[in-house]
């Protein structure tokens, strides 16, 4: 019996069109299924469903998604995160784990940083608000720039549609064709627009899946976006409390050294 599959091109494009064809029909596919994302039941069989390909360095894991927590689409992961993610997918116990440091593409060239991402709740306009907060652990050099030429995180942010936060007052803008990757109830990465066309590419990939707090977790599916907040090394910190947190972003305001936007959320 055919499934109420989708299935993007890319996903089709990675299993090839014989297997694809076969899940279609309802030969590979489950009908039952718990979502990658939100890890309630679903069923192909009545309901929209979402094919999910995680891909790591050698293998790739096809999981499914309620249409309505994921949209069909290729998920890049590290090898080692790939097994967590098999175990979480089979019902087995998963490793927790916290790994905010990962590598991240800065001004669309394969140069790597080192950045690190925190969650929190962050009080904006009589409203908790989901956000994160990224910070590098060293000076960011312009893609191409020589040894010692400053930090040009922010800049390079600015550039690609961030903007300068002199306040905490207000709620940022939402930067469109970015997005925050959720998937088994955990931060996978920030996606953001493919400059060759297609598929959205990870900005930021955790080398682990990020653990977010239920309470986190419920204000981003309530909301359904995510404030994600900038600053050059050194002006956060790695703060224990949410309140603190608030404060290290309002000093970092004040002192011209934040950006912020909003993102659409995807996933659970």
């Amino acid at each position: 019996m055919p499934r109420m599959l989708d299935l993007s091109d890319e996903v089709r494009a990675e299993i090839g069109d014989e297997e694809a064809d076969r899940l279609l029909a309802g030969q590979n596919a489950p009908g039952a299924y718990d979502c990658t994302s939100c890890r309630t039941p679903g069923d192909s069989d009545r309901e929209r469903t979402s094919t999910v390909l995680f891909v790591g360095d050698e293998t790739a894991v096809l999981a499914f998604a309620h249409a309505s927590c994921l949209p069909s689409q290729i998920v890049e992961v590290a090898e080692e995160q790939l097994q967590g993610a098999v175990r979480s997918i089979t019902g087995e116990a998963a490793d927790a784990g916290v790994a905010p440091d990962s590598a991240a593409a800065l001004g669309g060239r394969p140069e790597q940083a080192v950045l690190g991402v925190t969650s929190g709740l962050v009080l904006i306009e009589g409203e908790l608000r989901p956000a994160l907060v990224v910070e590098p652990t060293g000076p960011i050099a312009r893609p191409g720039a020589a040894p010692g030429g400053g930090d040009d995180f922010l800049p390079l942010l600015i550039e690609q549609g961030f903007l300068p936060v002199t306040s905490l007052d207000g709620v940022p803008p939402t930067l469109h064709g970015w997005s925050v990757l959720l998937a088994v109830g955990q931060l996978h990465a920030i996606l953001q627009p493919n400059a060759a066309g297609g598929p959205q590419v990870a900005w930021w990939q955790a080398h682990q899946p990020l653990q977010v707090t239920e309470g986190w977790r419920a204000a981003a599916n309530k909301l359904q976006s995510v404030l994600l907040f900038a600053a050059p090394a050194g002006a956060i910190g790695r703060q224990p409390r949410e309140d603190l947190l608030r404060d290290a972003l309002d000093r970092a305001a004040g002192r011209g050294q934040l950006v912020a936007c909003g993102m659409p959320l995807a996933g659970t």
